[in-house]
């Protein structure tokens, strides 16, 4: 079964730009996001998505350093760029991961692959109901599901976003479109931020990764995080998501 991860990445971010290229301990976070990728068992390949304008050049120029593929494609429709960059050879299973998230963690990649193989589901994930850490997000969907709701998705909040059209037409949600089920976690994590989308994060980001390294897994980062109130304080006021309910406004005029 040919799995391949995708990853989105640019410069153009606007609450915190060229955030994948700042550096902590000479590493972009870009590069400490692939390495993680890398050490994923069941992925057959890894694609980063980035888009055509000519500031993210550096972009593709990274990826051949970091020998991952790159794709070039559309800013805004994000859906489009993830299928185009794999319609040629058509995978079975397509990972969906944000390059904002330095810390994700390949073992917990692995742990839902499989189970995404086991249950034959059009979408498995670990965000229907949001359990693990935001900056642990981990999306698998089929090429089919892909392609129906690149063909059908008509809102900018399902372009811009990649799975919404599918999470949203799935059996989980009420819908008949797609099957799917969520990858579930006892203990609510929901709270803990291990993702940078503002300045805030990426002090936070700092101090975990001069603490802790880059090779823990994601629950020694989130307990890490929760047992320090000062690190806490820094960005525990953000709101999860907020570039998607951003979206969403858009769709309503």
């Amino acid at each position: 079964m040919k799995v391949v991860v995708i990853t989105q990445a640019r410069t153009g971010s606007t609450r915190l730009p060229n955030k994948v290229l700042l550096r902590i301990k000479e590493q972009t976070l870009l590069q400490i996001h692939i390495n993680r990728i890398k050490k994923a068992k069941e992925v057959d390949a890894i694609f980063i998505a980035t888009t055509d304008r000519k500031n993210d050049n550096i972009i593709e120029s990274l990826a051949k350093e970091y020998k991952v593929n790159c794709y070039r494609g559309s800013e805004n429709d994000v859906l489009d760029r993830f299928y185009k960059a794999v319609k040629e050879i058509k995978p079975q299973l397509i990972v969906r991961l944000t390059s904002d998230c330095p810390l994700i963690d390949s073992q917990l990649i692995d742990e839902i692959i499989i189970q995404a193989k086991t249950k034959g589901l059009d979408y498995y994930a670990n965000i229907i109901e949001e359990k693990y850490p935001d900056g642990q997000d981990v999306e698998i969907f089929t090429f089919k599901a892909l392609e129906k709701a690149w063909k059908e998705a008509k809102l900018v909040s399902d372009r811009e976003h990649v799975t919404p059209y599918i999470r949203n037409n799935s059996t989980s949600k009420g819908g008949n479109l797609f099957t799917s089920e969520n990858h579930n976690l006892e203990i609510n994590y929901n709270h803990v931020r291990l993702t940078v989308d503002e300045p805030q994060d990426f002090e936070v980001m700092k101090e975990m990764i001069n603490h802790l390294g880059v090779d823990n897994d994601w629950k020694t980062y989130a307990d890490y995080y929760l047992e320090n109130e000062q690190i806490r304080k820094l960005n525990s006021n953000i709101i999860r998501n907020e570039g998607y309910i951003k979206t969403i406004e858009k769709d309503e005029k």
